[in-house]
This record gives C-alpha cells, structure tokens and sequence, in this order.
C-alpha cells in the first residue's frame, strides 16, 4: 500500500487506515463480534492498513483491550493511535485535561494496549476548565519520556455548535496556533468525506502548509457513502446514526443521487469497485498529508477499504463528483 507521512518526523503509515470505533461503540451493538473485529484487524494489518485508530473512551475501555489482543502478536505491524481526553459516565460524557489525568490516563492505555509506546498521542477533546495549553504539556511531557511518539489533535464535534460553512474550524484553528507553540502537532484528524467536505477551506490547507497529516474520519458518511443502507431501515437507539439529521429515512432517500453518482465512477472502473472505494480515493486526492480512516468491525470490508488505496481517480472522475450535489439534512 502506498505509504504518506505523518508530522515533521516523516511518521510514515499506510493511506487507508483502520478506525476501529465501530467494534466497541456507538454503532449496532447487536452486530459487535470480539472474534469478528480481531480477524479485521488483523486482515487490515495484512493489506498495510497499519494506522489503527482508537480511544481510552470507545467502551468505554473495551476497545483498547481488544486492540491489545492482536498488537500483544503484531506490534511491529502497526502503528498506534489513540486518545485521551473524555470521560464517559452513565448518562454523559465529560472532557478532562488536567495533567495528571493525562499521565495516568497514558498508562492506562499503554496497558490495555500491552504496548510500550503510542504512536500518535490525540487529544480527542479539549476541557474547558483547563488551558489546552497545560493539557498539551502533560502530552509532550508523555514524548520526552518515550511513552508517546507524536502528538495530535482531533477536531471532530465542530458540529456541536450546529454551524456550517466557511468559519467551522475557526476555533480549531486558533486552538492549533496556540499549542503549536508547545509543543508541534503531528496530526489533525477531523471529518472528512464526498458528503462533508467543509475541512477543505481552512483546516487541510492549514496541515498541509506546516507538513501536518490530516487523518480523515468518517470518510464514507457514517456508511451512507457505501450505497449498502436501505432508506427507512433504521438503526439501533444507541447507534449515533439514530440521532443523525442526515439519517432520517427522508433524508437518506434525498441524499441517494451522491450514492449514484460514485457508483457511476465505481463502474467506469471496472468490475469489482464500489461507491465506498471511489468515495474513499476521493478522500486520498484531496492532498499528500490526508490518511483516510474508515471505519469497520468486518474483516470483508477491512479489505474492500484498504484497496481504495490503488484506486487512482481521473480528473473527469474528479470533477463528477465536484458536480455531485449538496448533502441535504445538516445540524443547522
């Protein structure tokens, strides 16, 4: 697999990657398989899909431990990213960046992921409470003393304050100017896909200036973009897409010509590609920093994800997709 480079120490990992949230949390829990999620890490490991994208948070607890079980065989073959920053309660999630939780919280990942070192360290959501500035010391505290390799941010939940448009990351950005100065960010990883292209204005230029990787998550829509759910099927009450404006079974059924349209790209080239590998090309066009990062519980869709990465797009291909039009149902 065609490999791109991570931060200002050339980090180097596969183009597709595996986001391994969906194994443990927030999707269709009735279709969560230890067995199931094990093999697909380690068929995604095997096609170079070595960034495995994970959190303290997604079980909580429960997916790190599961990641553990295939790094404690293949911790050369991969390339370790997780999280730190959330606490999950009963009812709620709450953020913590006080230093001497991140240092604990380090350890305790290092041990379910029975690893000596985290590749890429994320602060998956700054507290309000603290300054990021503190929050991102304890972090490069964690690199001075070999337990962290890198450090980067994510800057999923910009939905939160339910806008949209030009100023979306706005705050992101000026969060990233400030712990820049701390200590240099390796990676951003924020929302990225056919259907949400907003971190094209501001955010990716602003990786792709500094040498930044840019991890796109959500890359195929939460799904949508894979042309496999049916309209009015709905999900399960825990899994997020229940809750989603742009999962309503009228929004799904308006938004079916973006579906259409990459499965007319999919097909000029040649049997065997899917929308999802168009989508996902798509994503791996838009810059030499972006690792797209969809993600799986299933070892058959580990593997149609990782041969995305040879899937190369036309400029025609290109600009269809450009002409594709406007997701419809947003969180304004």
């Amino acid at each position: 697999m065609e490999r791109r480079t991570i931060g200002a120490g050339g980090l180097a990992v596969g183009a597709v990657g595996l986001g391994c949230m969906p194994m443990s949390w927030a999707y269709t829990a009735s279709r969560r398989r230890g067995e199931e999620s094990v093999k697909a890490v380690h068929r995604a490991l095997d096609l170079g899909s070595d960034l495995l994208d994970t959190a303290d948070m997604y079980g909580p607890f429960t997916n790190e431990l599961l990641l553990g079980r295939v790094l404690k065989e293949r911790r050369r073959d991969a390339f370790v990213a997780t999280k730190v920053g959330l606490l999950v309660g009963e009812q709620h999630i709450v953020a913590n960046g006080r230093p001497g939780y991140v240092r604990r919280a380090c350890d305790a990942s290092l041990r379910r992921l029975q690893t000596d070192v985290i590749d890429l360290y994320q602060l998956h959501r700054p507290d309000p409470e603290v300054p990021v500035e503190e929050t991102w010391g304890a972090m490069a505290d964690l690199v001075r003393a070999g337990k962290v390799r890198a450090l980067g941010l994510c800057a999923l939940g910009a939905r939160g304050g339910r806008r949209s448009g030009a100023g979306l990351y706005d705050a992101t950005l000026r969060r990233l100017q400030r712990i820049q100065q701390v200590f240099p960010v390796s990676a951003v990883q924020a929302e990225l896909s056919v259907w949400s292209p907003e971190a094209l204005r501001a955010l990716l230029p602003w990786c792709e200036a500094r040498g930044v990787g840019f991890l796109a998550a959500m890359p195929l829509g939460n799904g949508f973009l894979t042309g496999t759910l049916t309209p009015g099927e709905g999900f399960e009450p825990e899994d997020v897409r229940a809750r989603h404006p742009r999962f309503t079974a009228e929004m799904m059924a308006a938004n079916q010509p973006i579906v259409a349209g990459l499965r007319r790209i999919a097909r000029r080239h040649g049997e065997g590609i899917t929308p999802a590998q168009v989508a996902l090309a798509w994503v791996l066009a838009q810059g030499r920093h972006v690792i797209a990062l969809p993600g799986t519980k299933r070892e058959r869709w580990a593997a149609e994800n990782a041969g995305a990465a040879g899937l190369r797009l036309t400029a025609r291909d290109l600009a269809e997709v450009a002409r594709l039009p406007a997701a419809q149902g947003s969180w304004d």
